[in-house]
């Protein structure tokens, strides 16, 4: 089958051609942001939003509370060290201070057993390379152990903190052209040893899209490596460390998720086998097989997110409508309590030693700025520990969760979020994801407040492929069963036009990465719902995808164009190929980062273009490319500022509200 790529010359990153073209692009993207109305007061009251901070909850290790906050003007979170829960800060990692535009950026750390040491990983520009580096927890200098290749590393400390296991990619000119960013592998480091001796433990001969993480018991016995295959198979195998024997596998070849927690004398497996809103199973290591698995929690009405063991107890996270719940239970899985929250929201990380006695997470909502809450156990109530101020009183505004039915009857949820005194119709914003497992909770946006602020109506919707209500509700809307999550986000513009809750002719919507493939699809198969589309980093170009950066390790989501029966669905609904001409399209403004190593801005620069000589409506299509920037992770705050700006200026200006 012949398919027309007019605009594939776009693909080529370092052409000169492409270069002049982006930069034209740029040009004409400026002209018309820049003299969008409003956008002094817009840029003025984001620099005021964005100064509300970051706090997250610490991580414990030998008497020392490591955590992440961003307050202020500080342009990326600073690794703040305290002794004891009470003790003073002190910062370890400031990355903003590694490079002179900021964009140096923390992308993971783990402190050894006894909190002496930290191994950290930086990247530059937005592109999450991480470089491997280890810091001496009280002077605050490195050591000369730097591994680079590290990105998004799973590690484990030795217990005695002498060295570590880690994953990272291959050396340049180990692999082929093209396959640096796979054949992520597990290796063992003693510090102040070269690198490039370090042993390979595990990875070798398998996929090259295989993702393997690395867990440890605390007394460093056992060891285990956990394999995501996609996003809806896990492979876990355990090695004995006393012995001499190899890995053997726990689970291998089954066809769900399975995340492992390892103590001294039992493994635990969260997992949706058997289970489709998930359970938590518990084994001895001698004997670690499905066949001796012993339920500790099993499958409920909620879906079962995580658990985090913590001394004697089992804090427990579940989603019930998108929105979290808390419980504590004991080793036998008995339910002690259920956590009182501050209301709908989203529990967003829950940290404690896991021979400990206390417990922290990290709680947010709509309009309620990021706290940390800490616990006692077994007995205490949360406690603030940590919170960052900001000039937003909750109590003005409404959340309220609504259901409507999807084009083949399937009831979909949504969440609703407005000002109190918002009267029926006006502007709305409708946002969604439907993909890979995610779940969209209501957690705080800083910018999103400004459209709040000015009447706007904010619309989530829980589509399926998402994870909001389990494997089943994530399979519905992957691969063959894609067009689900268009069906499903198209009837909530269908819902919030028939009900009144928007005007006709002042309905946006909005999206990035997969969410950005999502209102791609929308705007191109009924672009007369909306006024404007906001197209962040997006995949757009679904017959060619697998071919850039990591993308391939997203065949297991969307199927690979190479397989006939795949490319048939992919090709039905790839957005840059549905763009029809003399359409009247809304207006359009498209986002990438130069940077990005996910996805490649490719995406953005051909649908630009396709759509700029298809519109028939003379709306703008307007493409954004930034430099020294990627898929959103690690930008700094003046970053976000500036394009938040151009991003609200533009919604507003489509939207009418502008004055």
């Amino acid at each position: 089958m012949a398919v027309p790529d007019p605009y594939r010359w776009l693909e080529e990153t370092d052409s000169p051609e492409v270069a002049a073209w982006t930069a034209a692009q740029g040009r004409f993207a400026r002209l018309v942001l820049d003299g969008l109305p409003g956008r002094d007061a817009i840029r003025t009251r984001l620099d005021a939003l964005f100064s509300i901070g970051t706090v997250s909850p610490p991580t414990i290790r030998g008497g020392r509370y490591f955590y992440q906050r961003r307050e202020g003007a500080q342009e990326q979170p600073v690794l703040y060290v305290r002794h004891g829960s009470a003790g003073v800060d002190r910062v370890l990692v400031d990355p903003a201070t590694l490079s002179p535009d900021a964009t140096s950026a923390l992308d993971w750390y783990y402190p050894s057993p006894d909190g002496r040491l930290l191994a950290y990983g930086v990247s530059e520009g937005g592109s999450e390379k991480s470089t491997l580096r280890v810091r001496d927890v009280e002077t605050g200098r490195d050591l000369p152990d730097v591994i680079p290749w590290t990105r998004a590393c799973s590690l484990e400390w030795r217990p005695d903190g002498s060295g570590f296991f880690y994953t990272r990619y291959p050396e340049r000119g180990r692999v082929p052209p093209g396959e640096e960013d796979y054949h992520r592998h597990v290796f063992e480091h003693s510090l102040g040893e070269d690198w490039g001796r370090d042993a390979q433990l595990f990875g070798e001969g398998r996929a090259p899209e295989d993702w393997p993480s690395i867990h440890l018991s605390p007394d460093g016995r056992f060891l285990a490596v956990s394999v995501s295959r996609g996003w809806t198979r896990t492979d876990v195998y355990l090695k004995d460390r006393s012995g001499g024997g190899g890995f053997v596998p726990v689970v291998e070849g089954i066809d769900s998720l399975f995340g492992l927690t390892l103590r001294n004398d039992r493994l635990y497996l969260h997992t949706n086998h058997g289970a489709p809103r998930y359970r938590l199973v518990t084994a001895d290591p001698a004997r670690p097989g499905p066949e001796s698995w012993q339920d500790l929690i099993p499958e409920g009405p909620d879906v079962l997110e995580g658990a985090l063991l913590v001394g004697q107890w089992i804090l427990v996270l579940r989603l019930r409508d998108a929105s979290s719940r808390l419980a504590l239970h004991d080793l036998r899985g008995r339910l002690l309590r259920e956590l009182e929250l501050p209301g709908i929201g989203t529990v967003e990380a829950i940290t404690g030693e896991w021979d400990g006695k206390e417990a922290f997470f990290g709680f947010s909502s709509f309009t309620t700025p990021p706290a940390v809450y800490r616990l006692d156990l077994p007995e205490g109530p949360p406690v603030p520990w940590r919170a960052v101020e900001g000039d937003v009183d909750p109590r003005a505004y409404a959340v309220r969760l609504v259901r409507y039915a999807s084009k083949d009857g399937t009831p979909i949820s949504m969440f609703l979020v407005h000002r109190r005194d918002r009267p029926p119709g006006g502007p709305a914003l409708l946002t969604g994801y439907g993909g890979f497992n995610v779940s969209l909770t209501p957690a705080f946006g800083r910018s999103l407040l400004l459209f709040l602020e000015r009447g706007g109506l904010y619309a989530l919707a829980h589509l399926r492929g998402g994870g909001e209500y389990g494997e089943e509700w994530h399979r519905a809307g992957m691969q063959e069963l894609k067009q689900n999550v268009f069906d499903d986000f198209l009837a909530a513009a269908e819902f919030l036009l028939r009900e009144g809750h928007v005007a006709r002719g002042r309905l946006a919507i909005m999206g990035g990465s997969n969410g950005g493939l999502l209102v791609g699809a929308a705007l191109t198969q009924r672009p007369e719902l909306f006024a404007a589309v906001v197209c962040q980093v997006p995949l757009l170009d679904m017959l060619r995808y697998h071919r850039f950066r990591i993308a391939r390790l997203w065949i297991a989501e969307y199927g690979s164009p190479e397989d006939p029966h795949a490319f048939r669905w992919l090709h039905a609904y790839s957005p840059y190929h549905r763009v029809r001409e003399g359409t009247p399209y809304p207006a359009v403004l498209l986002t990438a980062g130069e940077a990005d190593s996910r996805v490649d801005p490719m995406h953005a620069r051909k649908m630009a273009a396709r759509l700029q000589a298809a519109t028939a409506s003379g709306r703008p299509i307007l493409l954004r490319l930034e430099t020294r920037a990627g898929h959103g992770q690690g930008k700094p705050v003046s970053k976000l500022v500036a394009e938040w700006s151009d991003v609200w200026s533009f919604l507003l200006a489509e939207l009418g509200m502008s004055s």
